[in-house]
């Protein structure tokens, strides 16, 4: 059976938007080059997901992850 979804539900995902950035847009946003990105990938410090082979960035997340560390 498939789930039928809400008005509601398909307005929210319309409205939701959620800027992503590539390792040279997220390395110039930190001010760090891009081979600290890929460092901080490597031990799982930036928040970060694959899409195909290439990483993204929610900017919100880093945002979060740069306020936790104090920067």
């Amino acid at each position: 059976m498939v789930a039928k979804r809400t008005t509601a539900a398909l307005s929210l995902r319309h409205t939701t938007t959620t800027r992503m950035l590539r390792v040279s847009e997220v390395a110039d946003y930190l001010h760090i080059s891009r081979s600290t990105i890929f460092r901080l990938l490597k031990r799982n410090e930036l928040p970060a997901f694959m899409v195909g082979s290439d990483w993204r960035f929610d900017v919100e997340e880093i945002d979060r992850w740069r306020a936790k560390r104090g920067n």
